[in-house]
């Protein structure tokens, strides 16, 4: 959320309470009826507290703005609330039953969602749902006759959220519009989330998650897997934030994604159609998000996928529009390709990155 919308919210907080009653009433009830039993639930974005009483304990509030968490705690002061930051959530990973966040994430630049979203998935545990609204349209900016105004907002289509919140690890049950919102219901999968953003250095684009992978929380997680040391020896990333993919995002800027999202014990179990369908979707995202150069980890699914000539190195074709690199799987199994091997690889994407 940035500054001038938090200010709103901090200084208008009784007068959006009084004005502001919940109108998702049924559909607060429904979504807690889903939601995973025995693990606490978040509101995130609470507000004042309008749907307190409407959802399943425990609970906890989320939001931005002081103010606003002080008025919820007169609504259920058995709820518990914590001001926080939806680029930055408080919560332990694979801890949270639910999520339940009207209109909250349309505070968030557009470029920001993808990330943002990674985070929730991150803290859900394994099918637990998400409820989210966003306001329905295109672009971002003020409101026009906003009665609150200064408060920033972007605009989606559900075309264009059902990618975004695949590529974030949520599994999709319901995408609809309104005049005005669009609505989701979707739950954590047992997957990786993309973590992207924009002014991305590189993007690391794998085969898909291995369910080590995913149930670690970051990518090439296995026992023999030379990723991370062939990173950080190769001067992509720095060696304190290695298997921290938030931090290499925020810090390296550094972005990693799949071709595949769902997770498998080894990729040889992924079909050639998947490895296509997947890149579409990688291939739209790097149109928009525009990192420098692309580096696939993984010549199998690159030929599978998109050329079936192709070799290791730097390819004549650009990927959705900026350069792209391919280099062998960094899998123990590959053991035909050497640690030093990976290293180099690594450093000549890096390399051409920094324009040397």
């Amino acid at each position: 959320m940035d500054e001038s919308t938090r200010a709103v919210y901090e200084t208008h907080a009784a007068e959006w309470a009084e004005r502001r009653p919940p109108s998702l009433v049924d559909e607060a009830a429904s979504f807690s009826r889903r939601v995973l039993p025995g693990r606490p639930i978040v509101d995130v974005g609470s507000g004042a507290g309008g749907y307190f009483p409407f959802l399943r304990r425990p609970l906890v509030g989320l939001d931005g703005a002081r103010a606003m968490l002080l008025a919820g705690r007169g609504v259920a002061a058995d709820v518990p609330v914590v001001q926080g930051d939806l680029e930055a959530l408080p919560f332990a990973p694979r801890r949270l039953g639910g999520a339940w966040a009207r209109a909250s994430y349309l505070h968030l630049r557009r470029f920001d969602l993808p990330a943002a979203l990674a985070h929730l998935q991150h803290a859900l545990a394994v099918g637990a749902p998400l409820e989210m609204t966003l306001r329905a349209g295109t672009g971002e900016g003020p409101l026009p006759n906003d009665d609150f105004p200064g408060r920033f907002f972007a605009r989606w289509e559900a075309e264009e959220l059902a990618p975004l919140l695949l590529g974030a690890g949520f599994t999709v049950d319901e995408l609809s519009r309104s005049k005005d919102w669009v609505t989701v219901r979707a739950r954590a999968a047992r997957t990786l989330p993309d973590f992207v953003g924009p002014g991305m250095r590189l993007l690391i684009c794998g085969l898909n998650p291995s369910v080590v992978s995913a149930d670690r929380g970051f990518g090439y997680a296995g026992a023999t897997n030379r990723f991370w040391r062939a990173a950080v020896l190769s001067g992509v990333i720095a060696e304190a934030h290695a298997r921290q993919p938030f931090l290499v995002l925020a810090r390296d800027r550094v972005g990693m994604t799949d071709l595949v999202k769902r997770a498998t014990p080894r990729a040889s179990e992924l079909q050639p159609a998947d490895y296509r369908a997947g890149a579409a979707r990688v291939a739209a995202l790097v149109a928009w998000l525009r990192p420098e150069a692309v580096v696939f980890v993984g010549l199998a699914g690159y030929r599978a996928a998109i050329d079936r000539a192709a070799h290791a190195g730097w390819q004549e074709v650009p990927f959705g529009g900026v350069d792209a690199y391919v280099m062998p799987s960094t899998s123990g199994l590959n053991a035909a390709t050497s640690l030093g091997a990976l290293v180099e690889h690594l450093q000549a994407a890096h390399s051409k990155r920094d324009g040397s």
